[in-house]
């Protein structure tokens, strides 16, 4: 299944870094950048992240919540935060479901290796849940800026 621009994001329910569960729907009258990367700490997820990080306050001055999400555990999210000073929430989807909701599970080749994991992504939803926006396949260099222009621009 892969969400569409247009339609209704996928409502999701996940353990966050802040010790809650928290569903999409929790965010209704926000818009919400919902992030997918591979693995915390790793060179590209650490980019991106921290591009996020540096640009908190301008999303939230635009009435928009980050939410990050990769399949590592809860405790590797708090270390994660912990080192990189990171504001907004991480979401621990370690089965992988929204992650498939969200058509980022993929095939993805490493060294001549095959094995599936997360194709980094970005998906914006409006206040009212809808997709606005979709980035597959992200190179890091430049997309939080290409993301917060188009929330300024657009929503």
């Amino acid at each position: 299944m892969t969400v569409e621009v247009g339609q209704k994001a996928p409502d999701f329910t996940l353990p966050a870094s802040n010790g809650e569960t928290v569903s999409l729907v929790d965010f209704r009258g926000k818009h919400v950048v919902l992030y997918f990367y591979p693995k915390d700490m790793t060179p590209g997820c650490t980019t991106e992240a921290c591009d996020f990080r540096d640009a908190h306050k301008s999303f939230a001055d635009l009435n928009t919540v980050i939410l990050g999400v990769s399949t590592d555990p809860l405790d590797r999210h708090q270390k994660f935060i912990d080192k990189y000073d990171l504001p907004f929430l991480l979401l621990a989807d370690e089965e992988h479901k929204v992650a498939e909701d969200y058509g980022v599970w993929t095939l993805k080749k490493n060294f001549g290796k095959e094995y599936m994991g997360i194709e980094r992504s970005t998906f914006v939803i409006d206040k009212d849940g809808v997709l606005v926006k979709d980035w597959r396949k992200v190179k890091v260099k430049g997309h939080v800026e290409e993301a917060l222009e188009f929330i300024k621009n657009s929503l």
